[in-house]
């Protein structure tokens, strides 16, 4: 599951033969300016259990990982509650409704797309990629996840490597996090 309308990065998470691996490129564009090449634009979340990625204004990524890690305080780290529960605020919320940001949640059990439109999409295949790069990027991974014996680390970074070949608001500096 993507979204194409933020121009920004590609994010992408998955969850693969027990592993689940996060990955976001680091540039930072300001139009058609690149600002930043080394940007961390993903998250390990409630005490390392669940990794986060953003894609949209880096003003409001900041804002949006603390609202987030604040539901999973409140529902002890229930990624499920704390995405409905996300979601549905980013829906009502008239500042967060202007946030033209997507969140990109997993942890061993769930994958989720957290839109400011109150989407909360759980893709079946266990793969989610956001961000201007992430039709790229999903399309790879799901290719290199069905066909091949690669780990969750090696899909995710050769997916990104593809993504970062092909689209320009992407670069070739990754960061990845995983859970153990």
């Amino acid at each position: 599951m993507y979204s194409a309308n933020a121009r920004s990065t590609t994010v992408l998470g998955l969850i693969h033969k027990d592993r689940v691996v996060i990955a976001s490129d680091g540039q930072v564009t300001f139009g058609d300016t690149v600002l930043k090449t080394k940007a961390n634009k993903i998250r390990k979340l409630h005490n390392d259990t669940v990794l986060a990625g953003f894609a949209g204004s880096a003003a409001d990524a900041f804002s949006l990982f603390e609202r987030f890690e604040e539901k999973l305080e409140k529902f002890n780290g229930n990624l499920s509650r704390a995405a409905v529960d996300m979601a549905k605020d980013w829906r009502m919320d008239r500042y967060l409704r202007r946030l033209e940001a997507h969140l990109a949640v997993l942890n061993k059990q769930h994958i989720y797309l957290i839109s400011g439109t109150g989407d909360l999409i759980e893709p079946d295949d266990q793969i989610i990629a956001i961000g201007s790069g992430g039709p790229y990027a999903l399309a790879a991974a799901r290719a290199l996840k069905k066909h091949s014996k690669l780990d969750a680390v090696q899909i995710v970074k050769e997916a990104m490597s593809i993504a970062s070949s092909l689209c320009i608001y992407t670069n070739s500096y990754f960061s990845i996090e995983t859970l153990n």
